[in-house]
This record gives C-alpha cells, structure tokens and sequence, in this order.
C-alpha cells in the first residue's frame, strides 16, 4: 500500500510541477499581466512549484534511502525543515488568495501597494517564524531528532494550529464571498425591469412570460455565481477540509484515506494552474495576440512581437464578472481590461 501510494504522490507532484512551471513562464513572460491578483498567483505558484520540487527530492534521496534515514545526517534535517516551511508558505499563500479576495469585495478603500507587502510578510514571513519554532522544540528533544525527522513529533501541533485556522479563515472568506455576489445579484435582479413596457395596454400573459424570463435569468446568473466561487476551492485550499480525521492505522478506511490525501495533495498545483492560467481568458488572449503578431512578422513565436496590454482592476467588474452580468474583457491589440479571475 505504501509504495502504490508513494507512486501516486511522485507522479502527481511531477505533473503539478511541469504545470506550475509553464504558467509562472507565461505570468512572467506577458508583461500585460501585471495586476495584484496575478501578482498573488505568482507567489503562490512559486511556493506550490517548490514545495513539489522538494517533496520528490524527499521521496528520492530519504524515504527511499534507508541508509540515510539510519545514518540521520544534517542535511536530511535541513531539507526536512525547509520542506515544512514551504509546505507551510503554501497554505499562508492560499490564506493570501482568500484574503485579497475577501477585500476586494468588502473593504471599501484598498491601497494595491500596501496589500502586497501585508501579504508578503503573511505569506512568507509568517511561516518562517512558525517553522523556526517548530524545528527548535524539535532540536531540544532528542527523540525526535532520529532518523531524519520522519517520524511524527508531539510538536507537530505548532504547525497544525496555525495551517487550521488559516483554512478555517479561508472557509469564511469563501462563505462571505458567496453570500456577497449572492446580494449583488438579487439587488440587480430588483432594479431590473422585468415588465416595464411601453404599450401601457399590454397583455397579462406578456407580462408572465417576461416574469418566467427575468427569474430563469436570474437563476442562471447565480448559478454562475456559485459555480465561479466553488472554482476557487484548489485556490485557497479548501480540498484538505476532506481529509481533517485520520482514520486508524490497519483500518478499512486507512487505504481509501491514503489514496485520497495522495491524489488531493499532488494534484492541487495541476488544479490551480488549469483554473488560473491555462483556462483564463486573459492569458488565453495574450497568447493568441502574440502567436497573431508572430504570425504576421514571420517570426519565431517567442522572439518578437511584445506588446504591452495596460491592465486595470475595479472591484464592481470583479463581482459583475464572477456573477456572469457582463462578458470579460479580451485583448485585442493595444486595450484596456480588466485583470481577469
């Protein structure tokens, strides 16, 4: 059982990696996608691309290397503390994701430059404290300083707590977000006129058929609205909520639990990067703007032909845009648009 799920793990870490790499190339790359939010994703692909990078180095030079667990050299520890800390950045940088998101939509004032230096501290900063921690109660216990770390500490707690309530933060983020595009949309549906006509001698059955109209809209509108907020669960990591009870070890549900922890974990850095790159209007047109211009220089497709998109943000789009009110922007030569979700 262990090693088919080990196998799971490596493969799922090196598709997640491969993904994170050719979107962080793209976010650097077009320099039309510069606003804050994709400045987020940046940080947060970095974190995901890192931490999956060192988990196959774990899982090749430790955990199937018995001779260094034995040996229980300084450098197995180091990378066992440093892979905590970017595990750690991981979840703090979907706090982030959940976070900004949460004051787009409810703070009324938001300064851009601030923000981001608030969510580097949190995003980076943070962890390194609660990591420092951690590997210090570790160090004074000599117990659990033996074979490279792999075995679970009683000081495990120090990371846990903090992780729990970022996600617990994050599960409230979601649920305001949720009831916010929610009210927007009934609040549009109220001032919308369903059966305002300019014949004053309209038929009553005119008036019903538009009725049933404007509520089918409605309904489509918000179920859009929802289907675009669940989008963001592999975002902020809301997927590991599954996976808070441990089921006992040699238990029926010890296998099921380890297959699913594996394919959740591995598979969260391919999500985000479908989600949020590959599948974003934005990058999706600037990547066709530059094939066209490649195209009609006759050139390499990568070599020429950069052109610069300015990129704005409002938070009304925002809400218009995950609720489906309005069609997102695309860029079509030199454009204004708005920094797409």
């Amino acid at each position: 059982m262990r090693n088919q799920v080990n196998f799971i793990y490596k493969a799922g870490y090196m598709i997640s990696l491969a993904a994170l790499l050719l979107s962080l190339f793209i976010f650097f790359y077009f320099r039309s996608l510069t606003c804050t939010r994709i400045q987020i994703h940046k940080n947060f692909f970095i974190s995901l691309a890192i931490n999956n990078l060192l988990w196959l180095i774990w899982y090749e030079a430790v955990l199937d290397n018995h001779t260094v667990i034995y040996e229980n050299g300084v450098g197995c520890q180091i990378l066992h503390v440093i892979l905590q800390y970017f595990l750690v950045t991981t979840y703090f940088w979907g706090f982030c994701e959940g976070l900004y998101l949460y004051t787009l939509l409810v703070v009324t004032f938001l300064t851009e430059s601030k923000v981001m230096v608030c969510l580097y501290l949190i995003g980076w900063g943070v962890p390194a404290l609660i990591v420092s921690a951690y590997a210090s109660l570790r160090i004074s216990t000599n117990k659990d300083t033996d074979y490279c770390w792999i075995q679970e500490s009683i000081y495990r707690w120090t990371l846990i707590i903090p992780v729990g309530l970022s996600m617990i933060a994050n599960l409230i983020f979601l649920i305001t977000i949720v009831r916010v595009v929610l009210t927007k949309l009934h609040a549009a549906q109220k001032t919308t006129p369903s059966n305002s006509f300019k014949d004053k001698n309209a038929s009553i059955r005119s008036k019903r058929r538009s009725t049933v109209l404007s509520d089918t809209a409605f309904s489509e509108r918000t179920k859009k609205a929802v289907r675009a907020t669940l989008i963001l669960i592999p975002l902020i990591g809301l997927q590991y909520v599954v996976m808070i009870v441990r089921p006992e070890q040699k238990t029926t549900w010890e296998y099921t639990y380890e297959l699913t922890e594996a394919i959740v974990a591995s598979s969260q850095g391919l999500c985000v990067a479908l989600l949020f790159c590959f599948c974003n209007g934005e990058v999706t047109a600037a990547v066709r703007k530059k094939w066209r211009q490649c195209r009609l220089s006759k050139k390499r497709p990568w070599n020429s032909c950069s052109g610069v998109t300015s990129v704005s943000f409002s938070r009304s789009s925002f809400v218009q845009e995950m609720a489906g009110v309005v069609p997102p922007p695309h860029i079509d030569g030199l454009a204004t648009g708005n920094c797409q979700l």
